[in-house]
């Protein structure tokens, strides 16, 4: 049995190793013998998105808690920072999500957060898996009488949504503005539309009819075309994508176009340093991040620091560092004065804030960084060797480097959660860099595929 956890905790096609059954319940027990404490019973939140696998997982995850002397508390469909939050609210010792963020829906995956409201760290998810393949957790196991019981959490939506709307300033209201969601068939179909409309703006909504099998599908923050086509045609001032479990946003300004992260990154620290609110005048983000944000720092006077791919690896170092703002281009972005972990709506809310500070329409507001010139492509691996070990793939990239020098850039890296090389190039012009991704990703299809 392989390691369990990527990136982004455990993922794979549902009802098939590890995404079954069996790896569920082993997760539950595993994490109440974790954060159990002596003459204490652990307490655990569920939540999910909305794939049909979710009722599978959901049911093993709370059989295997409640064979550990745990009690899990279901709160049912719920976004994966509502989860983070419920679990530090309600004082639990843990919180698990079941989604696979914006992949399809035969995926899905587990992720944990501690009592804090945090992601686990490495060395507790290692723990995990530890006991996971050990094999000895059902002799861990409890008498009859110390098992636990389940409860269900009926208002956890709405303990949510006071929470989302107390990000939002008093001083401020959406009261004119015309806003068009995409929810994405997903785990933000029932709290984002009550959200917004509660703050007073006009909500139209689509993709909101989840079936179990449609979340993400040709919707959501990774399919933009129906919201940006629906906003335009609706004149509304604003789109506003997430994805499947609602940690991401994309907006689309009133004219259609689709804003990067890196450009939503901008805008609210733009306004948080007007404000004398970007604590060291700092922004962290990923490597994945758009060579036109390096060139907006500059021009707007805030300093970058670059982190690992994962939402994860920017929340360490944005508080390893003092930063208050940080995130991915891919729309994951961290508000560290709102949440302790990525959230869609929240950042919606504050590009929305932003808009009304300042005054002006979202397509000015994204004016405000240059985007360059970016192709990417996901070449399907057969195995991950270390990049730097095959010497046709290095000798690809450093022409193309070469070829290109300061005017743009090469990333070759592998996917934590899929099977898969991410092979980017930006650059001058669009065909600039569809001539030099294509080059590379023949040779990494060819040496790994």
């Amino acid at each position: 049995m392989g390691k369990l956890f990527g990136t982004d905790g455990i993922r794979g096609k549902a009802n098939r190793h590890p995404m079954d059954a069996a790896i569920a319940f082993a997760v539950g027990q595993a994490v109440t013998h974790l954060f159990k404490k002596s003459g204490h019973r652990a307490r655990v939140i569920i939540g999910k998105d909305t794939r049909i696998s979710g009722y599978m997982l959901e049911s093993s995850l709370e059989a295997g808690i409640t064979s550990m002397g745990g009690d899990p508390y279901l709160v049912g469909v719920l976004p994966t920072p509502g989860i983070s939050f419920i679990t530090e609210s309600m004082r639990a010792d843990a919180g698990i999500v079941i989604s696979a963020s914006h992949n399809a829906y035969h995926d899905n995956g587990i992720k944990i957060f501690s009592g804090t409201g945090y992601k686990l760290s490495d060395e507790q998810e290692d723990e995990i898996e530890r006991l996971i393949l050990s094999g000895k957790l059902p002799e861990m196991a409890p008498e009859a009488k110390d098992m636990g019981r389940a409860r269900r959490i009926e208002d956890a939506r709405g303990r949510y949504i006071v929470f989302l709307k107390n990000t939002f300033s008093r001083e401020l209201t959406m009261e004119g503005l015309k806003i068009v969601l995409d929810v994405s068939n997903g785990a933000t179909y029932k709290a984002a539309p009550e959200a917004f409309t509660e703050l007073g703006a006009q909500v139209e909504v689509i993709h909101d009819k989840p079936n179990g099998l449609n979340i993400n599908e040709n919707c959501g923050s990774q399919h933009t075309h129906q919201l940006q086509e629906r906003v335009v045609e609706s004149h509304a001032h604003v789109g506003l994508a997430f994805d499947g479990d609602g940690d991401r946003l994309i907006a689309v300004d009133e004219k259609g176009h689709a804003l990067t992260g890196d450009q939503t990154l901008v805008i609210c620290a733009n306004v948080l340093k007007r404000e004398n609110k970007l604590s060291n005048d700092l922004v962290v983000c990923t490597v994945m991040s758009n060579l036109g944000l390096r060139f907006a720092a500059k021009k707007h006077g805030f300093k970058l620091h670059t982190s690992k791919v994962g939402d994860r690896y920017v929340l360490e170092d944005m508080l390893r560092l003092g930063g208050v703002i940080g995130g991915e281009d891919s729309g994951h972005t961290i508000f560290l004065q709102h949440h302790k972990t990525g959230d869609g709506i929240i950042s919606a809310m504050q590009l929305i804030a932003a808009m009304i500070k300042e005054a002006r329409p979202m397509s000015e507001l994204a004016a405000q960084m240059d985007v360059f010139p970016q192709e990417l492509i996901n070449v399907p691996v057969t195995h991950k060797p270390e990049i730097a070990t095959r010497p046709k793939i290095v000798a690809a990239i450093k022409q193309a480097e070469a070829e290109l020098g300061d005017t743009g850039r090469v990333l070759v890296r592998y996917s934590g959660t899929e099977n898969k090389c991410r092979v980017m190039v930006e650059g001058p012009t669009h065909e600039v860099t569809k001539k030099y991704c294509a080059q590379i990703a023949a040779v990494v299809k060819a040496e790994l595929g």
